[in-house]
């Protein structure tokens, strides 16, 4: 494929990616850094972290059979290929609380990447910026608010002079607040957020503290007990530094302790209801739109069910992500995909819905969008990635999944996100009905 001969578009021509991974050798005597095929993927990462780093990268609840139904979930829908559709001047982008993405792809919310790669967190909103896809960071960041933030834009800045990606969105930044039980350390963490230009706010509802993974609890696995990684939100915070000094703890002499107040802070296991969302709302609110502008978007992360997205829609979130935190938290829940179209249904359009857990390839991306989802969330696929070959990695698997899904709506005869309709898939029962 000669990119001269290729028309001009209004989202980078991301197929090129495989013909330049096919070049490797002949132009720089070299492969490309690894194979992205999800299984080798996982199996690489798994070589090249220690004991720690696997088990809480790849740990589930329980018997992992939430994290197994997300993947079966997509594998009973297929894709409807549509022939001699002209597909020349295809179009990934979406748009998203008023910003323009250049694709439906978006970086879930992961914690303690430091654990994955000495950088952690940095390289990833780097290259999410570079490439123009939303970036999400964790509470349970191993990086302050601001350097992922600073980081973040400078990729945007880099993806211009390249002609990435970035040139053709305008970015999006969420961060992603977990509650504490203290509204003036919730107040300064969003308070931040919003001052180091984050687009919104993803407040995730499933994890007020970490579900029973067997592999975890069998190494005593958990970075902030033994290190203080992933505390560093925390740390750099100050309120948070407030009250370590209220607790008599030093954070330098003693960073296994500074991390367990983290801990017991945010992740407490007294959980929250329904009636905290007004009130983080209101403040949200009143802290983005301090400067005069107008508020900038709250999100609900963990709804499963219609009737969950009915109460967040009567509220006033501005959207919501359905996701069963990748299979993380409630051993033996219904695969996110099957609880999409009851979402989709509740909130009729109202506001956007994005997809998260189970997400691999661009069929998965396609099958998620097909039906009903604004925009996909990735996690385990870029953190492996880190894993391997920190912002090289990062950027390769990135590159890649774009790069196949560009290539997915070329030979499915799909020219835009918005042509992937229910229409797009047909789930096992319709076809057997058709037999």
């Amino acid at each position: 494929m000669d990119a001269s001969n290729l028309p001009a578009r209004r989202t980078p021509h991301w197929a090129l990616y495989q013909k330049e991974c096919f070049l490797l050798p002949s132009q720089k005597g070299h492969l490309p850094p690894f194979n992205t095929h999800p299984v080798h993927l996982e199996s690489l990462a798994k070589d090249r972290l220690s004991a720690g780093g696997w088990s809480y990268a790849h740990s589930n609840a329980g018997m992992d059979k939430t994290h197994d139904a997300n993947r079966e979930a997509f594998d009973r829908w297929k894709i409807v290929p549509r022939m001699l559709v002209d597909t020349t001047h295809r179009d990934t982008t979406v748009e998203l609380f008023g910003k323009t993405l250049s694709a439906p792809i978006g970086l879930s919310p992961i914690g303690l990447n430091k654990i994955y790669h000495p950088l952690g967190e940095l390289p990833v909103a780097k290259v999410a910026g570079e490439l123009g896809l939303p970036y999400s960071l964790s509470t349970a960041g191993s990086q302050s608010i601001e350097d992922c933030a600073l980081h973040n834009a400078h990729g945007a800045s880099l993806g211009h002079s390249r002609s990435l990606g970035a040139q053709h969105a305008q970015g999006l930044k969420y961060y992603q607040l977990y509650l504490p039980h203290d509204q003036q350390l919730t107040r300064s963490l969003l308070q931040r957020a919003h001052e180091a230009n984050y687009d919104a706010c993803i407040m995730t509802l499933d994890t007020d503290q970490l579900a029973w993974r067997h592999d975890d609890v069998a190494l005593s696995n958990y970075a902030p007990y033994r290190s203080g990684t992933g505390a560093e939100i925390g740390l750099s915070d100050p309120v948070f530094q407030k009250r370590l000094q209220e607790a008599g703890i030093d954070a330098k002499k003693q960073p296994e302790k500074a991390g367990e107040k983290w801990i017991d802070t945010v992740w407490h296991g007294r959980p929250h209801d329904w009636s905290v969302i007004p009130s983080v709302l209101d403040m949200w609110r009143s802290i983005t739109s301090s400067s005069g502008s107008c508020s900038k978007p709250l999100l609900l992360k963990g709804i499963q069910s219609g009737q969950d997205a009915q109460k967040a829609l009567d509220l006033g979130v501005d959207g919501i992500v359905v996701s069963n935190h990748a299979g993380r938290q409630v051993d033996g829940a219904m695969a996110s995909l099957d609880a999409l179209p009851e979402v989709v249904r509740a909130v009729k359009g109202k506001i956007p819905i994005l997809f998260d857990s189970g997400i691999r390839t661009a069929a998965d991306i396609f099958k998620a969008l097909a039906l009903g989802a604004d925009c996909v969330m990735i996690g385990r696929v870029w953190v492996y990635a880190l894993s391997i070959e920190g912002e090289t990695g990062v950027r390769h698997v990135l590159r890649s999944l774009l790069a196949e899904l560009d290539i997915l709506l070329n030979v499915a005869g799909y020219p835009t996100i918005k042509s992937i309709t229910r229409s797009a898939i047909k789930s096992r029962e319709e076809i057997a009905q058709k037999l």
